[in-house]
Order: C-alpha cells, then sequence, then structure tokens
C-alpha cells in the first residue's frame, strides 16, 4: 500500500495533537502495513501527527523497516507489553495517545471516534470489540466466551466500572493525564492496571465500538492464556481489597457464627444426616479464618491509603479506615471477656463432676464458641497495636548541615527520528 504523505505530518512546525502508538516485538511480517494505514488516517483526516513504534528488542528487523515506513521509534530495554507501552508514552510528542497492536488486527484507518472522544475531553476512550464486531478467527473461542467476558465483568463489579471490554487493545487516552497515573506493570496486566487506575481516579472514561480482524502474522502470538489471564487476574485482586479479602472473609464469620450459635444449642438432623459437635468444630474454623482475612482487608486498607496505591478508596473502604486502636481494644477485650466467661462455665461444670470424663457432646457445646472468642480477642488486640503502627506517621529528619542526596534521574528511551515529511 503506498499512501501520500503531506503536511499534516509536519509536527516539527506544529504542535502534535496525536502519537499512534503500536508496541513491537518482532512484528516484521506487519508493522509496515499497520503504520501505512496509520500514516493514513493522519493524511485523510488532517490530523497532526506521529506514528511512534515502541521496539521491546526486536532481531527481525522491525525498526529499520518501522523506519523507512515513515515512523519513529523508540528503544524499551525493559521486556514487556507494559514496559513498551510505558516508555513509548513518555516518549511520545502528542497530546493524546492511540494505542494498537502491531499485528494488523486493529483498524487502524477508523480511528476519529477515539480522537473525537478525546477532543471532548475524556481522559481514556476504549474499544469495545464486542460491538464493533469481532471477525471469525480473529479471537480464540477461550477469549471471546470465557477469558474476556469473565474478566471484564470482574474489572465491573469490583470497580464499579462500565467498561465493557477490559482487554482491547485499541484505546485512546490524554498523555499528561496517564503519566500522572505512574502506571508501572510491565506484562499484559498493564492492559487491566489503565483502566483500574483511571476509574479509581475519577477519570472520564468512555468506550466506541471497535472491530477486531485475525492478525496477519505467521507465528503464534505473544499472548499466553492462561499465564497471562492469571496476572490480569491477580491484579484486579491486589487493587481491591475489599472483594480480595473482606467480603470473603466476611462471609466465612456469617455462615460460621450462624452455623456455630445453631449448633452450641442442639444437633441438627437432615433426613438421617446429623450435624453435631464436628460440624461445630469446622463452624468454628470458618470463623477463625473469616475474622483473619477481614484483618487482612483492614490492615491491607490502610496499607493502600497511606502508600496510595489505591487513590481514591470507595465508601466502604473509607469507613473501615475510621478503626482505631482504641475501638479494636475495647472490642478485642470484650470478645475475650466473654469467651473467658464461657471457660469458667465450662470449668464449674468440669467441677461438678469431680474433674473426671465429661460428654464431650454437651461441653463441646461451651467450650468450642470460648476457644473462638478468647482467639478472636486476642488476635484482634493485636492486631489493633499492628494497625496503629500502620497509621503513624513518619517525618523525615531534615538536617540542614547534611547535603541533600543526589538522585539520579532515569532519561527516556531515545527516539529514532527520520526525515520522512512531505511538504
Amino acid at each position: 500500500m503506498n499512501y501520500k504523505i503531506n503536511k499534516y505530518y509536519n509536527i516539527a512546525k506544529e504542535e502534535c495533537e496525536l502519537t499512534i502508538l503500536m508496541p513491537c516485538l518482532n512484528e516484521a511480517e506487519t508493522l509496515e502495513i499497520c503504520i501505512k494505514k496509520a500514516l493514513k488516517f493522519l493524511n485523510d483526516n488532517k490530523v497532526n501527527g506521529e506514528v511512534l513504534i515502541a521496539d521491546n528488542g526486536s532481531t527481525d528487523g522491525s525498526p529499520n523497516i518501522a523506519i523507512k515506513s515513515g515512523a519513529n521509534v523508540v528503544h524499551v530495554p525493559e521486556k514487556g507489553y507494559g514496559s513498551a507501552l510505558i516508555g513509548g508514552t513518555k516518549a511520545a510528542r502528542g497530546k493524546y495517545i492511540i494505542m494498537g497492536d502491531a499485528d494488523d488486527s486493529y483498524d487502524f484507518l477508523n480511528l476519529m471516534p477515539f480522537l473525537e472522544k478525546l477532543r471532548e475531553g475524556y481522559d481514556l476512550v476504549m474499544g469495545n470489540r464486542f460491538k464493533g464486531g469481532i471477525a471469525k478467527g480473529a479471537m480464540p473461542p477461550l477469549h471471546k466466551y470465557l477469558g474476556n467476558p469473565v474478566l471484564s465483568s470482574i474489572g465491573r463489579i469490583f470497580y464499579s466500572s462500565s467498561i465493557g471490554d477490559f482487554h482491547c487493545g485499541l484505546r485512546g487516552y490524554n498523555k499528561e493525564s496517564f503519566l500522572a497515573l505512574n502506571l508501572n506493570t510491565p506484562g499484559m496486566e498493564y492492559a487491566s492496571e489503565m483502566v483500574v487506575k483511571a476509574t479509581l481516579n475519577k477519570f472520564k472514561i468512555t468506550e466506541v465500538p471497535t472491530t477486531l480482524s485475525p492478525d496477519g502474522r505467521s507465528r503464534p502470538p505473544h499472548l499466553r492464556s492462561w499465564h497471562d489471564g492469571w496476572r490480569h487476574l491477580r491484579f484486579l485482586l491486589l487493587y481491591s481489597p475489599k472483594w480480595l479479602f473482606f467480603y470473603p472473609g466476611l462471609f466465612l464469620i456469617i455462615l460460621g457464627t450462624i452455623s456455630t450459635i445453631v449448633l452450641s444449642i442442639e444437633p441438627i438432623s437432615i433426613n438421617n444426616v446429623v450435624f453435631d459437635i464436628n460440624t461445630l468444630l469446622y463452624s468454628a474454623g470458618a470463623v477463625l479464618i473469616g475474622f483473619q482475612v477481614v484483618i487482612f482487608a483492614l490492615i491491607t486498607n490502610i496499607y493502600a491509603i497511606n502508600s496510595k496505591y489505591i487513590p481514591v478508596p470507595d465508601k466502604l473502604m473509607t469507613r473501615l479506615n475510621r478503626f482505631t486502636v482504641e475501638r479494636g481494644l475495647v472490642l478485642g477485650l470484650l470478645m475475650f471477656l466473654f469467651g473467658f466467661i464461657l471457660a469458667i462455665v465450662s470449668v464449674v461444670l468440669w467441677k461438678q463432676n469431680n474433674f473426671g470424663n465429661l460428654d464431650p457432646r454437651f461441653t463441646m457445646r461451651i467450650t468450642i464458641p470460648s476457644f473462638i472468642l478468647m482467639v478472636c480477642g486476642i488476635e484482634f488486640i493485636f492486631s489493633s497495636f499492628l494497625m496503629g503502627v500502620l497509621n503513624i506517621k513518619v517525618t523525615p529528619n531534615l538536617d540542614a548541615n547534611v547535603e541533600p542526596k543526589k538522585v539520579k534521574i532515569k532519561n527516556v528511551p531515545a527516539i529514532q527520528k527520520t526525515n520522512y515529511l512531505n511538504q
């Protein structure tokens, strides 16, 4: 394809509005056609912009192909899809960036819907392949019917997002806004990090339909379904302590507590199945595990807020952050006290039996709840002190007589430039 390049690429004389960014690792088969389509889009729509290839260590001559095809190249030595896009974003000259894979699966000729939304003030414009159309053979069934729908649904639930396709590789964003997010995941989970952090920071987000075609490569894609799928899921979980810790822990506490209370009164028979003290013991285990997991949620929430890795906690996590050492001590002491009272009752009953053998079907209904309350109480007391430690504000010791340590700032990777601009 031979596309004429005109003055709208003369970004040296005018402000660059748009960078079309493509991560690249050995894409010699399809890179040229992608670049020429992107350049044609800029030309046909009179957009002042550039095409930038973020090369991630190609050994098949991709950088040379990019330069000959009319693109700029930035070399990003750190391996990974996310690393390439982070390096490319830092090096981009455009006010807006539209990123897309260099495998000829995305339509670089139809980027105007993305740019129009960016011009309207949106910080992130996501493509939605399920609305725009997925050509036959463009997406493996595992991704189309399981991976993408499941992970996108988890993302929408965890983060109250309206995005229907969390993992579309064609998306546009405001460069200044996204540099402020400090995105740092090196692998494929970068796609999730972008959406999650933009959502948590209350960015203005929308999506537009886009198409997906079979890629033009003869080799297999870099994406590893199960490995990269797990990395996406892990990221979604780690950035949502509410869903990772609090809700599962609360569920175990409620289930275990109800079961413990009922079985502490009497056994339960359903048809010929009897639930007795053995079930009571497992119920106690559910309470203990759930209690521990909820404490994880409280600790993680404190760390998340203090470290700013979750910039704007939701209402529930904000309420949890009101937890204080004193409240924890009071609650822990009360739990331990109630457990200790039950322990005294069990000892009295033991004494009434001359400290002889007791019927476990009776005594365990007292000792197991006593054990739960005392253990949880003690754990809550010490966990409260730990949360207090995490909330300590440390002020740096600034000594005027000590010369500040010089910090070496890593430069943005250099761009290989070529004079491809025709007037």
